[in-house]
C-alpha cells in the first residue's frame, strides 16, 4: 500500500522539518510554485496540502484535489485560500495561529520606535557624512501617549503588553474578542474605528484580512486621526487603502508609517515605496529562527494529526464545511 501524499505547493525548497514530523510514513512533494496554475496537474493525489503564502488556492486547484482531506495554511492568515469553496468540497482548512506572536509584536514595536525616533534619517545622514542632531527634532516621548490597536487577538495583546512596558496607554477596537479582554490586559476598549483614531497618537494593525477589514484604513477613517499620528501595519496590506495613506502622509495628518506589508507585494506604488517618512520591511515580521521552525512544525503536526484521524486543532472553515472527507478530523463530529 502506497504512502499518503503531502504536497507543499509553494515557498519551501526543502522539507527537512516536515520530514521530522511525518517520518517515512508519507511521501512529501515539493512543487515550488509561484502561481496557482503551476500546481493544477500536481495535486490530484494529495491528501494533505501544506500551504504557505506565495500562491492562492481557489476553485481552480480545489476542483483537482480529488483526494484532499485538509489544507493547512502554515501561518496565521488564510486569505489566500477560498475557505468557502474548500468547505463545499468537503476539505477542512486549518491555520497555525500561534507560532509567531512574540515575533510580530516585537517587529511592530520596532517599527513604531524606528518611525518615531527617526532612525533612518539619522542613520542615512551619518552614512552621508553628516552629524545633524536636528534631524530628530519633533520626536515625541512615548510615555503617556496612547497606542490604538486594531485587533486584540494573540498578537494585538502581545503588542499591548509591550506598549504598556514603555509607559503608553493602550486602547483597542475589536468586535470579535470576548468581553473582559480589556480588563484582563489592563487596557481600554472602544467600539468604533473613529473612536479609536480620535484618542490614539499611534495606530497598530493586528487583524486578519476579510471583507470587514479590507481597507479599514481609508479616507473616511483617516479623517478622524489626530494630526501627526503614526500608523504601523504588520498584519495584511489589504487592510490599508494605500492611496488614502499616501495622501495622509503628504498632508502631514500622518507623521509617518511603519509597514511590513503592502496591498501588492513587492510594493507597486513607487511614491509610497520611496516616501521619506515610511519605514519598510519585506513581510518578515513573522520571522525568527525559532518562530520559523515553530510555524513549520505546527503546520506539519496539524497535517499529521488529521491524516491519523484525530481532531484538527485549528480549523477555520467549519461554517462552510459540508460532508467532510475525513469526518474524524472535524471537531464536534462524532464517528464510530
Amino acid at each position: 500500500m502506497s504512502n499518503p501524499i503531502v504536497v507543499i505547493p509553494d515557498y519551501l525548497t526543502e522539507c527537512g522539518i516536515e520530514r521530522e514530523v511525518f517520518g517515512d510514513k508519507v511521501d512529501i512533494r515539493l512543487i515550488c510554485a509561484l502561481h496557482e496554475d503551476q500546481i493544477l496537474d500536481l495535486v490530484s493525489d494529495a491528501e494533505i496540502v501544506l500551504l504557505f503564502h506565495d500562491i492562492s488556492i481557489t476553485h481552480l486547484s480545489l476542483s483537482k484535489m480529488d483526494h484532499c482531506k485538509a489544507i493547512v495554511r502554515c501561518g496565521v492568515g488564510y486569505n489566500n485560500v477560498d475557505i468557502a469553496a474548500a468547505g463545499n468540497a468537503g476539505i477542512v482548512v486549518c491555520n497555525v495561529p500561534d507560532y509567531g506572536t512574540e515575533d510580530v509584536a516585537d517587529h511592530a514595536m520596532m517599527l513604531l520606535l524606528a518611525v518615531t525616533r527617526k532612525l533612518l534619517p539619522s542613520h542615512e545622514g551619518i552614512r552621508a557624512g553628516a552629524w545633524d542632531s536636528t534631524v530628530v527634532f519633533g520626536t515625541p516621548r512615548l510615555r503617556g501617549k496612547t497606542l490604538g490597536l486594531i485587533g486584540c487577538g494573540r498578537i494585538g495583546a502581545a503588542m499591548a503588553l509591550r506598549a504598556k512596558a514603555f509607559g503608553m496607554e493602550v486602547c483597542f477596537y475589536d468586535p470579535h474578542v470576548k468581553a473582559g479582554t480589556d480588563k484582563m490586559l489592563g487596557i481600554k476598549r472602544v467600539w468604533s474605528i473613529e473612536e479609536l483614531f480620535e484618542q490614539a497618537q499611534f495606530i497598530s494593525i493586528h487583524c486578519w484580512l476579510d471583507n470587514e477589514s479590507a481597507h479599514i484604513i481609508n479616507r473616511k477613517t483617516l479623517a478622524h486621526l489626530i494630526p501627526g499620528s503614526v500608523l504601523i501595519n504588520t498584519a495584511r496590506g489589504g487592510c490599508v487603502d494605500e492611496k488614502a495613506l499616501l495622501d495622509s502622509l503628504d498632508t502631514g495628518r500622518l507623521a509617518g508609517a511603519g509597514l511590513d506589508v503592502s496591498e501588492v507585494e513587492p510594493v507597486s506604488c513607487k511614491d509610497l515605496r520611496t516616501h521619506p517618512r515610511v519605514v519598510w520591511t519585506p513581510h518578515v515580521a513573522y520571522y525568527s529562527v525559532e518562530g520559523y521552525r515553530e510555524m513549520r512544525m505546527k503546520g506539519a503536526e496539524e497535517g499529521k494529526r488529521i491524516l491519523s484521524g484525530r481532531k484538527a486543532l485549528n480549523p477555520v472553515n467549519l461554517r462552510w464545511l459540508h460532508n467532510p472527507r475525513l469526518p474524524s478530523a472535524i471537531p464536534g463530529v462524532l464517528t464510530n
